[in-house]
């Protein structure tokens, strides 16, 4: 009896451990991710910032520190830039540049990276660190920090 419940356990501690490992490698996450960035720099080029913001976890937890200190949620994060970016010329055209993907844990990366808007009311340019996590299937940008 001893030996079946611990057969049991065993093979329900297995198939519990193997349920919360990833299905992915890192070169497809990896890919996955630039696959998102690509989109929401598509997305700005449009002057789509709801399009933009789609790569953002839409909640009130994301979280995105910038110059003006921390700004919590997704509503006030599409807000802020929707007041910064008023017009297609304040918008521009984003080119990004990732200099590193790194793994923090199974479905979770950060993202090291510049960004550079080409605009006739002047160019801008700066640096970000975002953190991705791997919701329901989707990559989605959880932290931000840009300046």
């Amino acid at each position: 009896m001893k030996k079946s419940l611990f057969l049991f356990a065993l093979l329900a501690l297995t198939f519990s451990c193997k349920s919360t490992q990833s299905t992915t490698t890192e070169a497809e996450d990896k890919e996955a991710i630039m696959a998102v960035l690509k989109t929401q720099e598509a997305a700005w080029n449009n002057f789509d910032l709801e399009g933009f913001m789609a790569g953002y976890w839409k909640s009130p937890e994301l979280k995105f520190y910038g110059s003006r200190g921390v700004t919590k949620g997704w509503e006030q994060t599409l807000a802020n830039y929707k007041k910064g970016y008023p017009t297609n010329e304040h918008i521009g055209k984003l080119r990004f540049v990732i200099n590193d993907i790194s793994k923090i844990t199974d479905g979770a990366y950060s993202v090291m990276g510049e960004y550079h808007l080409t605009r006739s009311v002047g160019d801008a340019n700066g640096i970000f660190m975002i953190i991705l996590k791997k919701i329901d299937g989707e990559w989605k940008v959880i932290a931000d920090t840009s300046c």
